[in-house]
């Protein structure tokens, strides 16, 4: 199975987390952020990939630490239990559309990060959560997972939709690049690598 677990901790957070791309039966979410937990899980749960993410940071000043960290975290865990690539489809991509709104992901697990985002947010805050810090989440996640990540609101009005629709985009968009394809011999990939 493509498993991997780890406990991160600094003087502003301390993150448990563990993914299993084999087995999504498996998610639970607690990081104090209620918005960001609702996120992660619909983020797993599109990707049909087992996620657990324990969290506790300095929300007394505010989200941004915990939420970077947990990108941190899960980014570098995705990256350790896809292991050498072997047989994957390396690409995903969704349109997901949530009332109004209209999200837009594509990604390439090719171990060159990057991040493209492309979304205005009318509120600054969700409940305990900035809204700017999807980027700084996208951000952390893709450049540990060494993902080059295009994120766009394409429309909306909405800011909990639009952000919703992001989250469930990179789900599906996660699900289709991780699936395992039995057509593929080796990496898929000319160099015969992907770092």
């Amino acid at each position: 199975m493509r498993t991997a677990s780890k406990t991160r901790k600094t003087k502003e957070t301390e993150v448990a987390a563990a993914w299993n791309l084999d087995d999504g039966d498996q998610v639970e979410i607690k990081t104090g952020v209620g918005f960001f937990d609702h996120m992660l899980e619909l983020l797993a749960r599109h990707a049909r990939l087992g996620l657990t993410v324990k969290a506790k940071g300095d929300l007394h000043i505010d989200s941004h630490h915990t939420v970077e960290d947990v990108g941190i975290v899960i980014g570098q865990l995705m990256k350790e239990a896809l292991g050498d690539k072997t047989q994957i489809n390396r690409y995903g991509q969704a349109y997901v559309p949530m009332d109004e709104a209209l999200g837009f992901v594509a990604l390439d697990i090719s171990g060159r990060p990057f991040l493209v985002f492309e979304a205005e947010f009318s509120n600054q805050r969700l409940g305990n959560f900035d809204t700017e810090l999807v980027r700084e989440f996208l951000q952390a996640f893709a450049f540990q997972a060494g993902i080059t990540l295009h994120a766009k609101v394409l429309y909306g009005e909405n800011t909990h939709h639009k952000i919703e629709a992001i989250f469930k985009a990179l789900g599906r968009s996660l699900a289709e690049a991780v699936t395992i394809n039995p057509s593929i011999n080796g990496v898929n990939s000319t160099k015969g690598l992907i770092e």
